[in-house]
């Protein structure tokens, strides 16, 4: 390597060398397409570190993704599509046209302000016609993808005036779930339901593919609590009634929360 630790220079130098003529057979064979699910899973792999507080972690997983980076920078370069100079030129040019309050002459005092603006300027880019739902990622996990529908439509002052109005949106969806008659019109109620659930998580300020991950890692650790306890008794967890089972549920939450 003849470049400096530590940069984004001496890490381009280890990516070519997997890439090149005598380097990595597997490195060598992939492509932006085939390298699409290990730049998600670095990402996923990040955000697990962050939620545990795990600093070292953080680092680490940042260093995983920056390597993705470079991987599919160096397969553009050597295709001739674009350079790391492209990449780097484009994303600076980018967060200063669309931070005019900081690098032009708008005025922008609240976060909110900043988000609408931002918005607005990417539109624009788009081209005026562009719908402000535009370019909504498709890979986005649901719950995300729904919060970030909503977000942009409350932008355009497409949202409810009141907390309870999306509470009460909630209660009338779940009414219509309940009324509902065949599979698809069940499937489609249960959609309504929970695109309702994420406004209304939206109203409180929660971001609700965290909340429901959440709920998933709180349900998993008590749910081998029970069964740790059932092992420990020489108990069926399978056999137990649902009467003893929500008792030892309660006696999970009470030891591990």
């Amino acid at each position: 390597m003849d470049q400096p630790g530590g940069t984004y220079q001496a890490l381009d130098s280890v990516v070519a060398r997997l890439l090149g003529p005598g380097g990595c057979p597997w490195d060598r064979e992939q492509t932006h397409q085939s390298l699409k699910r290990y730049l998600l899973e670095e990402c996923y792999e990040f955000m697990e570190a962050v939620d545990a507080g795990d600093a070292k972690g953080m680092m680490e997983e940042l260093g995983d993704i920056l390597a993705q980076v470079a991987l599919h920078i160096r397969l553009a370069e050597e295709a001739g599509t674009f350079s790391a100079e492209d990449v780097f030129s484009a994303i600076g040019d980018k967060l200063e046209r669309r931070h005019p309050h900081v690098f032009g002459d708008d005025q922008a005092d609240t976060p909110e302000q900043v988000k609408a603006k931002w918005e607005e300027i990417k539109r624009q880019e788009r081209g005026e016609s562009a719908s402000r739902l535009g370019q909504v990622p498709e890979y986005l996990p649901a719950l995300a993808q729904a919060q970030l529908i909503q977000d942009r439509a409350a932008i355009a002052a497409f949202d409810w005036d009141r907390a309870d109005d999306v509470l009460e949106k909630v209660e009338e969806e779940v009414r219509e779930l309940g009324e509902a008659s065949s599979d698809g019109e069940r499937e489609a109620e249960m959609g309504d339901v929970l695109f309702s659930l994420v406004n209304s998580g939206r109203w409180l300020g929660i971001r609700m593919e965290d909340s429901l991950r959440g709920a998933n890692r709180r349900f998993t650790r008590r749910f081998v609590q029970m069964e740790k306890l059932c092992a420990e008794r020489g108990v069926d967890f399978a056999g137990l009634t649902m009467e003893e089972k929500e008792s030892l549920w309660q006696e999970a939450k009470r030891n591990v929360g």
